[in-house]
């Protein structure tokens, strides 16, 4: 039998639940005058990102959802173009409060996305997915609008890699499991911490920071126990998830980041204390010639700036 702690196994139970334990007519009947935003992230997503925001507009647009973000996020190809096109709202990522300039990365676009938009829940939906259905919206939602006092919701899901059912979430496995079995045990009842898909109530997102790279998901986690409580937190089998994987080289760049996230955590909330703190430089290996022989070193820096929680900010002036 598998063995938990008590409070994890009691979590398990109570803030585990199935996209289907909702139908959209009961959302609709809980909802109650909320309002709903649902905010993509998407940097060069034109083949997948026209279909996500139809779905949503033709499912869920001015029933339960009322307004639809698309963050463009320094795209080269037709990703806005297309994302309008489908009907949804589209900003470019730097355009969103411009007097304080711009970061690169995943969480500095969600950070702008929840700044662009005004719902009381806002869902976050990844723009590469393929086979998109809207019952990842309505999972998500369904522990927000049903229940007062879950304040976070992460969704999880078979994600297969190849014949693998669930090769894909390499670095969920490999770095960020790990790590927060060891030092935030209270969040090991996660199926995937780092999951694209989650939504929140806004004043909960508005209050806490944004890691402006691939660390803002286990950022989000680790400062939401820090300030919340487990019980806050709550997530959501969406079924499965199918989407562009990422080289090996790139995931360990994002590897990177998310252990630079975890440290800088561990350093604030005092578990873990360092006389040097990590090093933010990332040496890899790019092939040379083609007889394998040379190699180019490529160095990355891991630096991970964050972004101030939203309402701190609201007495000044950022228009």
């Amino acid at each position: 039998m598998l063995q938990v702690s008590p409070e994890i196994g009691t979590w398990l139970t109570r803030r585990s639940s199935r996209t289907g334990d909702w139908t959209t007519a009961d959302l609709v009947e809980a909802k109650r005058g909320a309002t709903v935003s649902v905010v993509i992230p998407a940097r060069n997503e034109e083949a997948t990102v026209g279909a996500i925001v139809t779905a949503i507009r033709e499912d869920l647009h001015g029933v339960l959802v009322d307004e639809i973000l698309v963050v463009d996020s320094h795209s080269t190809d037709a990703t806005a173009e297309v994302a309008a096109a489908a009907g949804a709202d589209v900003v470019a990522q730097d355009a969103v409060l411009p007097a304080l300039g711009g970061l690169p990365g995943k969480g500095e676009a969600l950070w702008k996305g929840v700044a662009a938009t005004s719902g009381d829940l806002v869902v976050f939906v990844d723009g590469d997915l393929h086979d998109f259905t809207t019952d990842y919206v309505t999972g998500l939602l369904g522990p927000l609008l049903t229940d007062p006092t879950v304040a976070y919701v992460k969704g999880f899901y078979h994600r297969p890699l190849g014949a693998e059912a669930d090769g894909g979430g390499r670095v969920t496995e490999l770095v960020a499991r790990p790590l927060l079995n060891m030092f935030w045990p209270e969040l090991a009842g996660f199926v995937q911490p780092l999951a694209g898909e989650y939504a929140g109530r806004r004043e909960v997102l508005e209050s806490i920071p944004f890691v402006a790279n691939y660390g803002v998901e286990i950022g989000h986690l680790i400062d939401l126990l820090e300030r919340r409580g487990l019980d806050a937190l709550a997530q959501v089998d969406l079924g499965h998830r199918v989407h562009r994987h990422q080289s090996t080289q790139a995931l360990g760049r994002m590897a990177g980041q998310i252990m630079q996230t975890l440290f800088d955590r561990l350093e604030r909330y005092g578990r873990l204390i360092t006389a040097t703190p990590p090093a933010t430089m990332l040496a890899q290996f790019r092939r040379g010639s083609s007889d394998g022989f040379d190699r180019e070193l490529v160095l990355t820096d891991l630096t991970s700036p964050e972004r101030p929680p939203l309402n701190s900010l609201r007495l000044r002036d950022i228009a």
